[in-house]
């Protein structure tokens, strides 16, 4: 079995025309075709797609405004050992 990794573009009419050389002519193949769409083709998505309230994060960002507010310390981190 080989693999084949090629990146092409649909045409204007939706459709995706694959050539793909073989080198053996009259040999039948079993051919397994996995569709992905290019990353870059990708919309990144929104908060509220990812299912965050509309304006969630513009309407908390800097909200608390008690003056005497502030973090704990968060404590030492664990020892761990170096990779190699």
């Amino acid at each position: 079995m080989q693999t084949i990794q090629i990146r092409s573009q649909a045409g204007e009419d939706g459709v995706l025309h694959l050539n793909i050389p073989v080198g053996a002519p009259n040999v039948v193949y079993q051919v397994v075709v996995v569709l992905q769409p290019a990353v870059e083709n990708r919309a990144p998505k929104s908060p509220e797609e990812l299912g965050w309230p509309p304006n969630f994060f513009e309407e908390t960002a800097g909200s608390i405004q008690d003056p005497t507010f502030y973090r704990h310390d968060q404590g030492e981190f664990e020892k761990r050992l170096d990779l190699e």
